[in-house]
């Protein structure tokens, strides 16, 4: 069965019903009103569409319809967009005219129309001749003409649709997701180039298609990497789905592989004294780094972004871009305010670490910033202490947490240890803060021994 959306987009021959005549047979109770065309004032962010009323046979009130959206919002520039809803406009009064009727089943109106519009068209001598749809210029004669040819379709190509979808995340997401958006998005499409050149159009998308290729991720990479690619395309298709560019998702119902996470092991209270007191001498800058992740239970890309201007020493408090938030306020313990060098002293606008010197600029993606001081700390600590891939820079808030946890637990009942934890460790939900401590083994239970007697 066709349905109104898909059926406005093929081209069809008789197209010289126009709204003045609608509205001359229409005189008397009228079952449906003139379609017509919302532009949302010309802004371009905004949804555009075809809209009408039908009459409710139950009630014999007309009631508003499904907005028609079609590829039109897929357009950037207005006059594209326009052309295209002025031919869905234009179809939709020519099948009003010819009976449909949104409470009945058209199929059969669907079919005939269909029919008429795969037959072959008549010679050129022969073709009655037709006025233009928006005969303005000679250039948008041939603009109407390009967009008129591309609804035949009604499928963006791959590529196009892929990058429609970017736009649309560009401004909602990172740009470090973005860029990650963007990768997983390319390796999909190259791979169908080479394995799939038939596929052309964004429409031959299925499932089947987007889980041959995660089989190939995964028997070239991991399951990790599976899940990666299978959500960053998921959330692009998702999109699309949203703005019309295609029917439903494809990867909705692709089930992502159990993994392995990586374990980060908390250090013992002897290998971290021995460490911060070798970075005293050795990198004051790494060891002033660490000290944010230990005592400030900061990520460490959420210390890469800090800048001087972020940080309040005469009220003790900082703030940052989190994992979870646009901007998140936390409490700055006295033993790092100590560890601080005198602020006043560096442009508000400079970042805090830096590879040579405190406050100072520094120009990169945060991703190379946090590799960065990763590669360092691996040099410098890892190296010399012979610490093996379970212990990173990670493993330092993992540590002070347990810390904090099991000071805590002495005087308080676990509940209410969690809630105290909660608000200092940045956890958004409790759910989340004890699925952490149990990954981390932070509650670690009192000698038992005399128990077992």
């Amino acid at each position: 069965m066709f349905y109104l959306n898909e059926f406005l987009t093929f081209d069809f021959k008789s197209e010289h019903v126009f709204a003045h005549d609608l509205e001359h047979d229409l005189s008397k109770r009228p079952q449906f009103s003139t379609p017509k065309i919302y532009t949302a004032n010309g802004n371009l962010n905004k949804r555009w569409y075809v809209y009408f009323s039908f009459r409710n046979p139950e009630t014999g009130k007309l009631e508003r319809m499904k907005n028609i959206y079609g590829i039109a919002n897929t357009y950037k520039k207005k006059e594209d967009r326009l052309s295209v809803l002025t031919v869905y406009r234009k179809r939709l009064i020519i099948l009003l005219k010819k009976g449909y009727n949104p409470f009945e089943n058209n199929e059969a109106l669907f079919e005939k129309e269909k029919t008429q519009a795969t037959k072959p068209k008549q010679a050129k001598s022969e073709a009655t001749p037709k006025a233009p749809l928006n005969p303005q210029s000679a250039k948008d004669k041939v603009k109407v003409k390009r967009v008129v040819e591309e609804t035949k379709s009604n499928s963006p190509t791959v590529q196009k649709a892929f990058d429609l979808s970017l736009d649309f995340k560009k401004n909602v997401i990172s740009e470090r997701t973005h860029k990650d958006y963007r990768f997983h998005a390319n390796r999909f499409i190259d791979w169908l180039k080479e394995s799939n050149p038939d596929i052309k159009t964004i429409d031959q998308v299925d499932k089947g298609l987007i889980q041959t290729f995660l089989s190939h991720v995964l028997s070239n990479t991991s399951a990790r990497s599976y899940n990666n690619h299978r959500t960053n395309l998921g959330a692009l298709m998702q999109t699309m789905e949203d703005n019309d560019i295609i029917t439903s998702n494809p990867v909705k119902n692709i089930k992502a592989l159990k993994t392995k996470p990586e374990r980060h092991k908390t250090y013992s209270k002897t290998t971290q004294t021995e460490i911060f007191d070798y970075l005293k001498k050795e990198d004051p800058i790494l060891l002033l780094y660490i000290q944010f992740v230990a005592y400030g239970f900061l990520r460490p890309i959420e210390v890469c972004r800090i800048k001087i201007k972020d940080i309040n020493v005469e009220e003790g408090l900082i703030q940052f871009k989190s994992k979870t938030n646009a901007l998140e306020t936390k409490r700055i313990p006295d033993m790092l305010l100590q560890e601080l060098p005198d602020l006043g002293a560096f442009d508000p606008n400079s970042y805090l670490f830096t590879p040579d010197r405190f406050g100072d600029f520094w120009e990169t993606e945060e991703n190379n910033k946090r590799n960065y001081f990763s590669k360092r700390f691996k040099k410098v600590v890892k190296e010399d202490f012979n610490l093996d891939k379970n212990y990173g820079l990670y493993s330092f808030r993992h540590t002070f947490i347990t810390k904090l946890y099991q000071s805590l637990i002495t005087d308080y009942p676990p509940n209410e240890v969690k809630s105290r934890i909660m608000h200092i460790t940045g956890h958004s939900t409790m759910d989340a803060l004890e699925k952490y401590l149990r990954t981390i083994d932070a509650a670690i239970p009192d000698y038992y021994s005399h128990l077992l007697k």
